[in-house]
């Protein structure tokens, strides 16, 4: 595994929500209460999407966009377009002029697939993950707030097949869905992080360098082994003062700092878990007693583990 196993395996897709969107111009729905994350694209024609205040962002046939959860979400094939329908939830949408008194199941036209005109010119289409926990944490914090990622060729296979299963009903169809979209996910954040401008999570550059990238590896497989600097080192292929200094200079900050940031990152969703304690998740990520493990989390999370468990109790 590597980092951006790491970060998309809280994110996976597991029974994810789409919703298929047939229109004419003008045309436009507003998303309520969007997921943490979602990803849309046009399949046909161009649209606009914009996220709560923010500006209008141009997405033009195969492009992919990434949104950013936390505020409404408007896509329409203009940018000034006013929303005709609303969607609340997965159960709900209703009219802008029929009034949220008469949400439910409406202007539906087959599996997954809504609109008012049955063979609009326009079709759009969005796919909502779930997302929970810190390790996710660091993948939505490393977004901007939409992403745009202009279309590629090995985007199109992809898309030409969502365009055909998203309107099916067979038997293990979610499943089918779920893990084309997981393939769209993870194609549009490399090309995005990518990207000269593109903030990705710390290490995530670094991957590509053939000593310190096997090194991050490592770390991700075996996050509780108790590694030192020369063994990393070793499993390098470098000195240990070399490999220190380019570890720090592609990470950020030295290798043992790394790892512990990333241990108490792993800790806070374990805390999380039923049945979890302190000593028990102390020693899932390296440490051969909950005093040491304690004092760490706090330093770098500021507060402690204990902390984390009566709010996940009391949740």
């Amino acid at each position: 595994m590597d980092l951006l196993d790491d970060l998309l395996a809280g994110v996976r897709a597991r029974g994810a929500l789409f919703c298929r969107s047939v229109a004419r111009p003008p045309w436009a729905v507003r998303f309520e209460a969007p997921a943490p994350l979602s990803l849309g694209t046009m399949l046909r024609g161009v649209g606009w999407i914009t996220r709560g205040d923010g500006e209008p962002v141009r997405i033009g046939e195969g492009d992919i966009v990434l949104i950013r959860g936390g505020a409404p979400i408007v896509a329409g094939d203009r940018a000034d377009a006013e929303p005709e329908i609303v969607v609340l939830d997965a159960d709900r949408c209703y009219a802008t002029d029929g009034g949220p008194a008469t949400a439910g199941h409406n202007f539906r036209l087959g599996p997954r697939t809504y609109g008012l005109v049955p063979d609009g010119s326009d079709l759009f289409v969005t796919a909502e993950y779930p997302m929970r926990g810190d390790v996710s944490e660091r993948l939505l914090e490393a977004l901007p707030e939409v992403a745009l990622v202009p279309a590629r060729p090995e985007f199109a296979p992809l898309l030409e097949l969502l365009d055909v299963e998203v309107a099916r009903e067979e038997p293990g169809q979610q499943i089918i869905l779920d893990r084309m979209l997981d393939m769209l996910l993870v194609r549009a954040l490399r090309a995005w992080f990518a990207r000269p401008d593109a903030e990705p999570p710390a290490g995530y550059r670094a991957l590509g360098d053939p000593h310190v990238g096997r090194a991050l590896r490592l770390l991700h497989d075996s996050p509780a082994r108790p590694w030192t600097v020369a063994e990393l080192a070793a499993e390098a292929g470098q000195s240990r003062a070399v490999f220190a200094r380019r570890f720090t200079e592609l990470v950020g900050r030295p290798p043992l700092a790394y790892l512990t940031e990333w241990r108490m990152t792993l800790a806070a969703d374990l805390l999380r878990e039923p049945g979890a304690t302190v000593a028990s998740v102390a020693r899932r990520v390296g440490y051969a007693d909950g005093f040491a493990f304690s004092n760490a989390y706090k330093r770098v999370r500021g507060a402690a583990p204990s902390s984390v468990l009566r709010g996940a109790a009391n949740a």
